[in-house]
């Protein structure tokens, strides 16, 4: 298994294995590259952030509905969407090191001068050991410093394949151990039924919005919901991705939580603008500082070929070079793209029928307007693996004022245990106190009952699993009936009668369904 490299990094991905937030799947097997399980708090955090998503994105609007679709569909779906013929990528392989990376991931330090026997050094990009390596190989082969005037950074697919024999791969020791790039389809294919022939060929759905698509007309003759509505799902998704790398960013199982909101042609751009602005708040709101996130809109030729606009949510991650950005979620005008395309099926070049589409009607008609059309598309699509990795990256702390520094500043509604309850020794008639106080908070939020050791080390225990607050049971408690409270982030503690427990987690927390 790679591992993201960064000093920061590698001490959350130790917390993370350490206190059960994520760990490798399979790994007393030596572990699975590109799979990932969640431990009992890490499972506690994406259900927390897959509820938030929902209760704001589905529950407290009234214009979306929800849908949960099968991983396996019709082949037929993903030759109309373009999967099957598109849906693959450029890879190249080291004989060398067995490694296999993307072709236009790979990036290559030469002469900007090259001579015949020159040699080039690649590397995967955002990858700093390796660019590390191939900084220092070229230093040593070429006798001058890879950041002067005569050196140059390009893509590995600049360059003629013929020219390959002069590269050294990102883990190889000799030049010409590379490939010719070839295709790679990322789609897992499995079968239907009891044989294996191409006859029962499937595939495992590596997006969760043709889905939604193909159910459009389904929605729209079961509901009472009229467009402007969008339809929301939340599902595993699988890539046969070639470099599976940076812990949970990029994975081969993830799981998706995606709006498609059908709008009328003539409304659609405010629409895109709104759903920009609006997914980048939600993660502001959920305690993503606004310094580490950008909207970056794509250019033209970034965007898939029916795209009318499209825009990353992005994310300062820390295993990535200072500067740069990685996906959070996607937000893309998909105009009409998808709906035509199961209707109509896709066409070759010259007019003729590539894929027969499903014949159905698509469209959608406004009685008030009496106009029937195809709708547009606004698809905001976001990552619930990435997302998950993203507030724990943010959360992470050191405060070295404090005699176990390692804390994990989740947003309340994140956090995988909202409250702790303490007896401050584990005798007095502390402890018969506690567990009632505990058991109460328990029938509302997830919560901890913890009486072993010192409470320092209890409370550090809570703080390294993102606890906003512990509540302690002392000899005062059963003087007044008080107990001391104490919040994670500020380590101030307070007194409050017990009996307003409960309420106090209320006003900090809300009703209890996150």
């Amino acid at each position: 298994m790679a591992k993201p490299t960064g000093s920061v990094m590698e001490k959350i991905v130790a917390l993370c294995k350490r206190r059960g937030f994520i760990f490798q799947n399979s790994e007393i097997y030596g572990g699975i590259n590109g799979f990932w399980d969640y431990g009992p708090l890490g499972v506690e955090l994406k259900r927390n952030l897959k509820n938030a998503w929902w209760t704001d994105m589905v529950h407290n609007r009234e214009d979306m509905v929800g849908l949960d679709c099968s991983i396996i569909m019709h082949p037929q779906v993903w030759k109309c969407s373009g999967h099957q013929d598109l849906f693959s990528d450029m890879m190249i392989d080291c004989r060398e090191s067995k490694g296999r990376y993307r072709y236009d991931h790979v990036e290559v330090l030469r002469k900007k001068e090259t001579l015949a026997g020159d040699l080039m050094f690649a590397f995967v990009g955002n990858d700093t050991e390796q660019t590390q390596r191939a900084t220092k190989l070229f230093e040593k082969r070429h006798k001058q410093p890879a950041t002067d005037d005569n050196s140059e950074v390009v893509s590995l697919s600049s360059i003629p394949v013929a020219d390959l024999c002069r590269v050294v791969a990102p883990e190889a020791k000799q030049p010409g151990t590379l490939t010719d790039p070839r295709e790679f389809n990322l789609m897992f294919k499995t079968y239907v039924g009891a044989t294996a022939d191409e006859d029962n060929v499937a595939y495992l759905r590596p997006e969760t919005a043709q889905g939604i698509f193909v159910n459009f007309k389904n929605v729209v003759d079961s509901t009472r919901i009229k467009l402007p509505f969008g339809i929301a799902q939340i599902g595993k998704s699988f890539r046969n991705e070639i470099t599976p790398r940076n812990y949970t960013f990029r994975s081969r199982e993830f799981e998706q939580m995606e709006i498609e909101f059908f709008c009328h042609p003539s409304e659609s751009s405010q629409w895109y603008q709104y759903w920009r602005d609006v997914r980048l708040q939600w993660y502001v709101n959920l305690g993503l500082g606004s310094s580490k996130l950008q909207l970056r809109e794509h250019g033209a030729d970034e965007r898939s070929h029916y795209s009318c606009g499209t825009a990353d949510v992005e994310y300062a991650f820390p295993f990535l070079a200072d500067g740069e950005f990685g996906e959070l979620e996607g937000v893309a005008h998909r105009g009409d793209y998808d709906l035509n395309a199961h209707m109509h099926g896709q066409k070759n070049p010259d007019g003729s029928i590539k894929h027969k589409g499903s014949g159905k009607d698509l469209t959608y008609f406004d009685p008030e307007k009496k106009e029937r059309f195809v709708p547009h598309v606004i698809e905001p699509s976001a990552g619930a693996d990435r997302g998950t990795l993203a507030f724990i990256c943010e959360a992470y702390t050191v405060d070295e004022s404090r005699p176990s520094p390692e804390l994990m500043k989740f947003h309340p509604r994140l956090a995988p245990i909202k409250a702790a309850v303490f007896p401050l020794v584990n005798k007095d008639g502390m402890p018969e106190i506690a567990e009632p106080i505990y058991r109460a908070i328990r029938q509302r939020w997830p919560a901890q009952y913890d009486a072993k050791a010192s409470i320092g080390k209890r409370y550090a225990r809570m703080d390294e699993a993102g606890t906003p607050y512990c509540f302690t049971i002392d000899g005062q408690t059963k003087e007044d009936s008080t107990v001391t409270v104490r919040d994670r982030d500020t380590g101030s503690q307070d007194r409050i009668d017990k009996s307003r427990i409960v309420e106090y987690l209320s006003d900090k927390l809300g009703n209890g369904a996150e």
